[in-house]
C-alpha cells in the first residue's frame, strides 16, 4: 500500500515535505464530515463546491419582488400557481490544523517520535480538508517558533502548510538539550489560535499535551463555544508504562542520563501519573463537547487516523 510504503522508506525522526506530499492519496478516504461538525452556537455548515455558492432550502409561493430566475417551476406546474425556490447561503468551513513540534514531541522509544506521528496526521487531516472543499490554515508551533498560517483553499494552501512543517526551524534539535517551558510555549499557540480562528470553525490540535493546565483550559473551553475542536493526542508507549526492571540510558543530542526502574513502587506512582493525567484530559474534552482520539507512536499514524474518524463511503 502507498501509506505503508511511505512510512516503511521514511526517516522515524524528521518528515519530509515529499513525504508529506504523498499522503493526499490516502486522505482521500477520511470523512472529517464524519465528526459532528456542529458546535454549540456556530450550527451546521454547508459545503463549498455546490455551483451557485447557495444550497437550496425549500420552495414557498411567489411574492411580488421575487427573482423571476428562481421560479420552481416543476412545483408551479403541479400546483397552477408560481412557487419561488429559496437559497441558504453557503459557507465554507476554515479548518485550523495546529501541531505541536516542541521538544518533548521529538522522542520516542518505539515506532516513530511522537512530532513525526504528529505531522503525518495533521498533514492526511490538512488534506482531507483540503479534498472536502474546505479552506485550509492553521498553528505550527515549538519551543523557538510559532508559525500561523491564514486560512486559504485549494492545494497550494495544503503545500504550503506541508512546507511550513518540513522546514520548521524546531526540528533543529542542537537547541533543544535545555528546559523548555512547555506551559508557556503551549499557552502562545492557544493565544495565537484564539487571535485568529472565526466562529463556525473546525479547529485540530494534534500534540502530547504536555504543558496543558491553567489558561490553556480556559482558552480551549471558550474556543469550543462557537467552533468544533478535535485534538489528537500522542503518545509513546513508555509515558503510559515504564518499562521492565533495569537501567536504561537515555539520549538527547549530546546529552546522556541514566534511569533505573527497579522500584515497584515507582513503576505503580509513574503509571497512575499518566493515567490520572489523561483522564483530567479526558473530562475537559467530554465537558465541553471536544471530540479526542489517540494515537501511539509505535502504530501507524495514518491507518489510526483513518480508523478513528472511520472511512468515507461513496
Amino acid at each position: 500500500m502507498l501509506r505503508t510504503r511511505i512510512l516503511n522508506d521514511a526517516s522515524p525522526a524528521r518528515v519530509s515535505q515529499k513525504d508529506l506530499i504523498a499522503l493526499s492519496a490516502p486522505a482521500k478516504v477520511i470523512p472529517l464530515d464524519a465528526v459532528n461538525i456542529k458546535s454549540l452556537q456556530a450550527g451546521s455548515y454547508i459545503s463549498l463546491f455546490k455551483g451557485r455558492g447557495m444550497e437550496f432550502d425549500e420552495s414557498r409561493p411567489y411574492q411580488p419582488g421575487d427573482d423571476p430566475r428562481n421560479i420552481d417551476w416543476r412545483v408551479t406546474a403541479r400546483s397552477n400557481q408560481p412557487y419561488t425556490k429559496l437559497y441558504r447561503e453557503e459557507r465554507e468551513r476554515p479548518v485550523y490544523v495546529v501541531t505541536d513540534l516542541r521538544n518533548n514531541m521529538h522522542f520516542a522509544t518505539r515506532g516513530r517520535f511522537k512530532s513525526v506521528t504528529a505531522s503525518y496526521v495533521a498533514s492526511c487531516l490538512a488534506w482531507a480538508a483540503h479534498h472536502r472543499g474546505d479552506r485550509l490554515g492553521g498553528i505550527i508551533f515549538g519551543d523557538n517558533s510559532c508559525t500561523e498560517i491564514r486560512p486559504k483553499m485549494g492545494r497550494r494552501a495544503v503545500l504550503r502548510y506541508l512546507h511550513s512543517i518540513a522546514e520548521h526551524p524546531d526540528w533543529d534539535l542542537s537547541h533543544a538539550l535545555g528546559q523548555s517551558n512547555q506551559y508557556e510555549t503551549f499557552l502562545r499557540a492557544i493565544s495565537a489560535l484564539r487571535r485568529v480562528v472565526r466562529p463556525g470553525s473546525l479547529v485540530i490540535i494534534i500534540s502530547d499535551f504536555l504543558g496543558f493546565r491553567e489558561m490553556c483550559y480556559a482558552m480551549l473551553a471558550k474556543l469550543s463555544q462557537h467552533n468544533e475542536l478535535l485534538t489528537v493526542s500522542v503518545s509513546d508507549p513508555i509515558e503510559m508504562s515504564p518499562p521492565p526492571p533495569g537501567n536504561y540510558r537515555l539520549v538527547c543530542g549530546d546529552q546522556e542520563r541514566s534511569i533505573e526502574t527497579y522500584s515497584t513502587q515507582a513503576r505503580n506512582e509513574y503509571s497512575e501519573k499518566f493515567n490520572q493525567r489523561q483522564e483530567e484530559l479526558s473530562s475537559f474534552f467530554r465537558r465541553y463537547g471536544i471530540h479526542n482520539i489517540s494515537i501511539s507512536t509505535d502504530q501507524d499514524p495514518i491507518d489510526a487516523t483513518i480508523n478513528s474518524l472511520g472511512k468515507r463511503v461513496n
